[in-house]
Protein backbone atom coordinates (compact mmCIF):
# COMPACT_ATOMS: atom_id res chain seq x y z
CA UNK A 1 0.00 0.00 0.00
CA UNK A 2 1.00 3.40 -0.61
CA UNK A 3 2.88 4.60 2.42
CA UNK A 4 1.03 8.13 2.21
CA UNK A 5 -2.23 6.54 2.42
CA UNK A 6 -3.72 4.43 5.01
CA UNK A 7 -6.98 2.37 5.47
CA UNK A 8 -9.55 3.24 8.24
CA UNK A 9 -12.81 2.31 9.68
CA UNK A 10 -15.37 5.23 8.96
CA UNK A 11 -17.88 4.20 11.18
CA UNK A 12 -15.69 5.70 13.95
CA UNK A 13 -17.37 8.71 15.74
CA UNK A 14 -15.98 11.32 13.22
CA UNK A 15 -17.84 14.20 11.75
CA UNK A 16 -17.65 15.52 7.86
CA UNK A 17 -16.12 19.42 8.06
CA UNK A 18 -15.61 19.61 4.88
CA UNK A 19 -15.81 18.01 1.13
CA UNK A 20 -14.19 18.74 -2.04
CA UNK A 21 -14.07 16.76 -5.14
CA UNK A 22 -10.60 17.84 -6.99
CA UNK A 23 -12.29 18.69 -10.61
CA UNK A 24 -10.99 17.67 -13.92
CA UNK A 25 -7.20 19.05 -15.00
CA UNK A 26 -5.86 19.52 -11.90
CA UNK A 27 -2.36 18.83 -11.36
CA UNK A 28 -0.84 16.98 -8.39
CA UNK A 29 -0.47 18.91 -5.47
CA UNK A 30 0.39 18.06 -2.28
CA UNK A 31 -2.63 17.95 -0.60
CA UNK A 32 -1.79 20.15 2.47
CA UNK A 33 -1.33 22.88 0.66
CA UNK A 34 -4.32 22.18 -1.65
CA UNK A 35 -6.77 22.58 0.45
CA UNK A 36 -4.50 25.88 2.02
CA UNK A 37 -6.21 27.14 -1.18
CA UNK A 38 -9.50 25.83 -0.19
CA UNK A 39 -10.43 26.46 3.20
CA UNK A 40 -10.47 30.10 4.07
CA UNK A 41 -8.22 31.21 7.37
CA UNK A 42 -6.73 27.86 6.70
CA UNK A 43 -3.11 27.35 7.91
CA UNK A 44 -0.48 24.82 6.55
CA UNK A 45 0.30 23.98 10.63
CA UNK A 46 -3.23 23.33 11.32
CA UNK A 47 -4.16 21.19 8.33
CA UNK A 48 -0.64 19.10 8.70
CA UNK A 49 -1.55 18.56 12.45
CA UNK A 50 -5.14 17.00 11.57
CA UNK A 51 -3.40 15.11 8.59
CA UNK A 52 -0.65 13.97 11.42
CA UNK A 53 -4.71 13.14 13.89
CA UNK A 54 -5.49 10.79 11.32
CA UNK A 55 -8.26 13.82 10.04
CA UNK A 56 -7.78 14.09 6.33
CA UNK A 57 -9.11 11.14 3.86
CA UNK A 58 -8.95 10.88 0.01
CA UNK A 59 -11.45 8.57 -1.17
CA UNK A 60 -12.10 7.17 2.29
CA UNK A 61 -8.57 6.21 3.36
CA UNK A 62 -6.44 8.08 5.71
CA UNK A 63 -3.64 10.83 3.80
CA UNK A 64 -0.67 12.26 4.99
CA UNK A 65 0.19 15.65 4.72
CA UNK A 66 2.54 15.10 1.62
CA UNK A 67 0.21 12.82 -0.41
CA UNK A 68 -0.41 14.53 -3.75
CA UNK A 69 -4.19 15.24 -4.72
CA UNK A 70 -5.24 14.36 -8.17
CA UNK A 71 -7.89 14.94 -10.60
CA UNK A 72 -11.52 13.14 -9.31
CA UNK A 73 -10.11 12.78 -5.82
CA UNK A 74 -13.14 13.17 -3.06
CA UNK A 75 -11.04 14.65 0.14
CA UNK A 76 -12.52 15.29 3.36
CA UNK A 77 -11.67 16.54 6.46
CA UNK A 78 -12.86 14.41 9.72
CA UNK A 79 -13.24 15.90 12.96
CA UNK A 80 -14.30 14.07 16.39
CA UNK A 81 -16.58 16.91 16.72
CA UNK A 82 -19.61 17.87 14.95
CA UNK A 83 -19.19 21.42 12.46
CA UNK A 84 -20.36 24.06 14.34
CA UNK A 85 -22.83 24.79 11.62
CA UNK A 86 -24.38 22.47 13.38
CA UNK A 87 -24.65 24.49 16.60
CA UNK A 88 -27.72 26.95 15.49
CA UNK A 89 -28.20 29.10 18.82
CA UNK A 90 -31.35 31.49 17.93
CA UNK A 91 -29.69 35.04 17.40
CA UNK A 92 -32.12 38.22 17.51
CA UNK A 93 -31.14 39.94 14.05
CA UNK A 94 -33.87 42.16 12.48
CA UNK A 95 -35.29 40.70 9.23
CA UNK A 96 -36.85 42.62 6.70
CA UNK A 97 -39.65 40.44 5.70
CA UNK A 98 -41.57 41.98 2.48
CA UNK A 99 -44.29 38.94 2.38
CA UNK A 100 -45.56 35.82 4.63
CA UNK A 101 -48.41 33.16 4.96
CA UNK A 102 -48.47 30.23 6.36
CA UNK A 103 -46.13 28.73 4.04
CA UNK A 104 -43.47 30.65 3.10
CA UNK A 105 -41.80 33.96 3.30
CA UNK A 106 -39.82 36.54 1.33
CA UNK A 107 -37.20 38.32 2.78
CA UNK A 108 -35.14 41.11 1.66
CA UNK A 109 -31.35 40.43 2.55
CA UNK A 110 -28.89 42.93 3.84
CA UNK A 111 -25.79 43.15 2.45
CA UNK A 112 -22.49 42.16 4.44
CA UNK A 113 -25.11 38.81 5.92
CA UNK A 114 -24.09 35.37 5.49
CA UNK A 115 -27.01 33.25 4.57
CA UNK A 116 -25.96 30.13 6.83
CA UNK A 117 -23.27 29.30 9.14
CA UNK A 118 -19.92 28.28 7.49
CA UNK A 119 -16.21 28.12 8.54
CA UNK A 120 -15.12 31.79 9.69
CA UNK A 121 -19.28 32.73 10.41
CA UNK A 122 -20.64 30.42 12.66
CA UNK A 123 -23.08 33.71 14.33
CA UNK A 124 -24.80 36.42 13.22
CA UNK A 125 -26.05 34.43 9.55
CA UNK A 126 -29.67 34.91 8.33
CA UNK A 127 -29.74 30.84 9.36
CA UNK A 128 -29.70 32.23 12.95
CA UNK A 129 -31.93 34.91 12.56
CA UNK A 130 -34.62 32.51 11.35
CA UNK A 131 -34.26 30.07 14.51
CA UNK A 132 -34.93 33.04 16.75
CA UNK A 133 -38.00 34.34 14.35
CA UNK A 134 -39.73 31.03 13.32
CA UNK A 135 -40.19 27.57 14.95
CA UNK A 136 -39.78 24.25 13.08
CA UNK A 137 -38.67 25.36 9.71
CA UNK A 138 -38.37 22.76 7.42
CA UNK A 139 -34.98 21.25 6.50
CA UNK A 140 -33.08 21.48 2.99
CA UNK A 141 -31.08 18.62 1.41
CA UNK A 142 -28.31 20.51 3.50
CA UNK A 143 -29.69 20.44 6.94
CA UNK A 144 -30.27 24.01 6.98
CA UNK A 145 -33.65 25.36 7.75
CA UNK A 146 -35.83 26.90 5.30
CA UNK A 147 -33.31 27.70 2.81
CA UNK A 148 -34.82 27.42 -0.81
CA UNK A 149 -32.08 28.99 -1.97
CA UNK A 150 -28.70 31.14 -0.97
CA UNK A 151 -27.07 34.83 -2.09
CA UNK A 152 -23.56 35.87 -1.11
CA UNK A 153 -22.82 37.99 1.83
CA UNK A 154 -22.15 40.98 0.15
CA UNK A 155 -25.51 40.39 -2.46
CA UNK A 156 -28.18 41.97 -1.06
CA UNK A 157 -32.04 41.12 -2.46
CA UNK A 158 -34.81 38.53 -2.55
CA UNK A 159 -34.61 35.35 -0.56
CA UNK A 160 -37.22 32.90 -0.17
CA UNK A 161 -38.08 31.29 3.02
CA UNK A 162 -40.09 28.04 3.14
CA UNK A 163 -42.28 27.24 6.65
CA UNK A 164 -42.83 23.93 5.46
CA UNK A 165 -42.09 20.70 4.11
CA UNK A 166 -44.06 20.46 1.44
CA UNK A 167 -43.32 24.44 0.17
CA UNK A 168 -39.03 23.18 0.42
CA UNK A 169 -40.09 20.66 -2.06
CA UNK A 170 -42.40 22.66 -3.66
CA UNK A 171 -39.71 25.35 -4.09
CA UNK A 172 -37.03 23.56 -4.72
CA UNK A 173 -38.12 21.85 -7.65
CA UNK A 174 -39.19 24.94 -9.41
CA UNK A 175 -34.92 26.55 -8.53
CA UNK A 176 -34.62 22.71 -10.04
CA UNK A 177 -36.48 23.18 -13.35
CA UNK A 178 -35.43 26.63 -13.97
CA UNK A 179 -38.74 27.99 -13.97
CA UNK A 180 -38.61 30.88 -11.26
CA UNK A 181 -37.83 34.21 -12.50
CA UNK A 182 -34.62 35.68 -10.42
CA UNK A 183 -33.77 39.28 -11.85
CA UNK A 184 -30.38 40.88 -10.46
CA UNK A 185 -29.26 44.42 -11.23
CA UNK A 186 -25.41 45.19 -11.31
CA UNK A 187 -23.37 47.60 -12.17
CA UNK A 188 -20.40 46.12 -14.29
CA UNK A 189 -16.80 47.38 -15.31
CA UNK A 190 -16.42 48.73 -18.79
CA UNK A 191 -18.73 49.79 -21.46
CA UNK A 192 -21.60 46.64 -22.34
CA UNK A 193 -21.95 47.22 -26.12
CA UNK A 194 -24.58 44.84 -27.02
CA UNK A 195 -28.00 46.10 -25.92
CA UNK A 196 -28.38 42.48 -24.76
CA UNK A 197 -27.25 38.94 -25.06
CA UNK A 198 -26.78 35.58 -23.09
CA UNK A 199 -23.46 34.02 -21.00
CA UNK A 200 -23.19 30.14 -21.81
CA UNK A 201 -20.26 28.13 -20.15
CA UNK A 202 -19.89 25.43 -17.42
CA UNK A 203 -18.92 27.43 -13.69
CA UNK A 204 -16.93 25.11 -11.43
CA UNK A 205 -13.92 25.91 -9.30
CA UNK A 206 -11.22 28.06 -10.09
CA UNK A 207 -8.07 25.36 -10.48
CA UNK A 208 -5.80 27.75 -8.90
CA UNK A 209 -7.77 30.33 -6.99
CA UNK A 210 -10.11 27.62 -5.01
CA UNK A 211 -12.00 30.99 -3.26
CA UNK A 212 -12.99 31.79 -6.92
CA UNK A 213 -15.38 29.73 -9.56
CA UNK A 214 -14.62 29.86 -13.52
CA UNK A 215 -15.66 28.82 -16.67
CA UNK A 216 -14.63 26.00 -18.53
CA UNK A 217 -15.14 25.47 -21.76
CA UNK A 218 -15.09 21.40 -21.18
CA UNK A 219 -18.70 19.90 -20.71
CA UNK A 220 -17.39 17.36 -18.47
CA UNK A 221 -16.01 20.05 -15.95
CA UNK A 222 -18.79 22.45 -13.92
CA UNK A 223 -21.99 22.16 -13.56
CA UNK A 224 -23.65 24.43 -17.21
CA UNK A 225 -24.76 27.89 -16.61
CA UNK A 226 -26.69 30.71 -18.70
CA UNK A 227 -27.33 34.26 -17.60
CA UNK A 228 -29.17 36.64 -19.63
CA UNK A 229 -28.24 39.74 -19.51
CA UNK A 230 -29.74 43.52 -20.85
CA UNK A 231 -28.40 46.91 -20.43
CA UNK A 232 -30.40 49.37 -18.24
CA UNK A 233 -27.97 52.19 -18.37
CA UNK A 234 -24.57 53.20 -19.72
CA UNK A 235 -22.02 55.69 -17.81
CA UNK A 236 -19.07 55.17 -19.93
CA UNK A 237 -16.09 53.38 -17.76
CA UNK A 238 -19.13 51.47 -16.51
CA UNK A 239 -22.42 49.76 -17.05
CA UNK A 240 -25.67 49.14 -15.02
CA UNK A 241 -27.22 45.95 -16.48
CA UNK A 242 -30.09 43.19 -15.36
CA UNK A 243 -29.30 39.70 -15.25
CA UNK A 244 -31.89 37.07 -15.30
CA UNK A 245 -30.70 33.89 -14.38
CA UNK A 246 -31.86 30.42 -16.18
CA UNK A 247 -29.39 28.64 -13.33
CA UNK A 248 -28.31 29.17 -10.32
CA UNK A 249 -24.58 28.52 -9.52
CA UNK A 250 -22.46 29.32 -7.49
CA UNK A 251 -21.03 33.04 -8.02
CA UNK A 252 -22.90 32.52 -11.24
CA UNK A 253 -23.05 36.08 -12.52
CA UNK A 254 -20.07 37.22 -10.57
CA UNK A 255 -17.74 34.93 -12.91
CA UNK A 256 -19.85 35.00 -15.88
CA UNK A 257 -19.20 38.79 -16.36
CA UNK A 258 -15.90 38.22 -15.85
CA UNK A 259 -15.70 36.17 -18.19
CA UNK A 260 -17.07 37.97 -20.96
CA UNK A 261 -14.65 41.12 -19.63
CA UNK A 262 -17.25 42.99 -17.62
CA UNK A 263 -16.41 42.19 -13.89
CA UNK A 264 -18.54 43.58 -11.04
CA UNK A 265 -17.96 46.84 -9.63
CA UNK A 266 -16.06 45.98 -6.45
CA UNK A 267 -15.87 42.82 -6.34
CA UNK A 268 -12.49 42.16 -4.58
CA UNK A 269 -12.51 38.38 -5.00
CA UNK A 270 -12.79 39.01 -8.65
CA UNK A 271 -10.66 41.95 -8.89
CA UNK A 272 -13.54 44.78 -9.52
CA UNK A 273 -11.72 46.58 -6.82
CA UNK A 274 -9.35 47.85 -8.92
CA UNK A 275 -9.80 50.42 -11.45
CA UNK A 276 -10.00 48.16 -14.77
CA UNK A 277 -11.54 50.90 -17.44
CA UNK A 278 -11.15 55.07 -17.12
CA UNK A 279 -8.55 57.51 -16.95
CA UNK A 280 -4.69 58.12 -15.27
CA UNK A 281 -6.44 61.55 -13.55
CA UNK A 282 -5.61 61.53 -9.65
CA UNK A 283 -9.46 63.62 -10.17
CA UNK A 284 -10.60 60.05 -11.95
CA UNK A 285 -8.95 58.04 -8.77
CA UNK A 286 -10.53 60.25 -5.86
CA UNK A 287 -13.49 59.79 -7.80
CA UNK A 288 -13.27 56.06 -7.95
CA UNK A 289 -12.27 55.60 -4.31
CA UNK A 290 -15.34 58.13 -3.10
CA UNK A 291 -17.36 55.08 -4.83
CA UNK A 292 -15.71 52.65 -3.64
CA UNK A 293 -16.25 53.71 0.36
CA UNK A 294 -20.25 54.80 -0.73
CA UNK A 295 -20.28 50.93 -2.01
CA UNK A 296 -17.70 49.16 -0.14
CA UNK A 297 -19.03 45.75 -1.21
CA UNK A 298 -19.85 44.03 -4.88
CA UNK A 299 -22.34 45.81 -6.75
CA UNK A 300 -24.97 43.38 -7.33
CA UNK A 301 -29.01 43.15 -5.78
CA UNK A 302 -31.48 40.63 -6.44
CA UNK A 303 -34.26 42.76 -7.35
CA UNK A 304 -36.93 40.47 -8.55
CA UNK A 305 -38.25 36.87 -7.75
CA UNK A 306 -40.76 35.05 -8.72
CA UNK A 307 -42.58 31.67 -8.66
CA UNK A 308 -45.35 29.81 -8.18
CA UNK A 309 -47.15 29.23 -4.48
CA UNK A 310 -47.08 25.54 -3.32
CA UNK A 311 -50.32 25.96 -2.16
CA UNK A 312 -52.55 28.52 -4.27
CA UNK A 313 -51.12 27.44 -7.47
CA UNK A 314 -50.64 31.39 -8.12
CA UNK A 315 -47.83 33.04 -9.81
CA UNK A 316 -45.80 35.40 -7.30
CA UNK A 317 -43.58 37.81 -8.35
CA UNK A 318 -41.95 40.10 -6.09
CA UNK A 319 -39.60 43.09 -6.45
CA UNK A 320 -37.36 45.65 -4.75
CA UNK A 321 -35.55 48.98 -4.56
CA UNK A 322 -32.16 49.13 -4.99
CA UNK A 323 -30.37 49.55 -1.57
CA UNK A 324 -29.32 53.38 -1.12
CA UNK A 325 -25.74 52.53 -1.38
CA UNK A 326 -26.33 50.79 -4.42
CA UNK A 327 -28.53 54.32 -5.34
CA UNK A 328 -25.56 56.19 -4.41
CA UNK A 329 -23.19 54.83 -6.44
CA UNK A 330 -25.64 55.32 -9.47
CA UNK A 331 -26.08 59.19 -8.87
CA UNK A 332 -22.15 59.50 -8.56
CA UNK A 333 -21.52 57.84 -11.49
CA UNK A 334 -24.44 59.26 -13.85
CA UNK A 335 -22.92 62.77 -13.01
CA UNK A 336 -19.47 61.91 -13.75
CA UNK A 337 -20.53 60.69 -16.77
CA UNK A 338 -22.70 63.83 -18.02
CA UNK A 339 -19.99 66.43 -16.52
CA UNK A 340 -16.83 64.52 -17.50
CA UNK A 341 -17.12 61.96 -20.05
CA UNK A 342 -16.47 64.57 -22.98
CA UNK A 343 -13.96 66.25 -21.36
CA UNK A 344 -12.05 63.34 -21.38
CA UNK A 345 -12.49 62.23 -24.63
CA UNK A 346 -15.10 59.89 -24.72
Amino acid sequence: MNNNVESIDLEEELYEHFKFEVPKGQAPLRIDKYLMSLIQNATRNKIQTAASEGNIFVNDAIVKSNYKVKAFDVVRVMLTHPPYENHIIPENIPLDIVYEDDTLLLINKQPGMVVHPGHGNYTGTLVHALAYHFDNLPMNSSERPGLVHRIDKDTSGLLVIAKTDAAMSHLAKQFEAKSSEREYVALVWGNVVADEGTIEGNVARHVKDRMQMAVFADPEIGKPAVTHYKVLERFGYVTLISCQLETGRTHQIRVHLKHIGHTLFNDERYGGHLILKGTTFTKYKQFIDNCFKILPRQALHAKTLGFVHPTTGEMMRFDTELPQDFQDCIEKWRGYSKTNLTEEGE
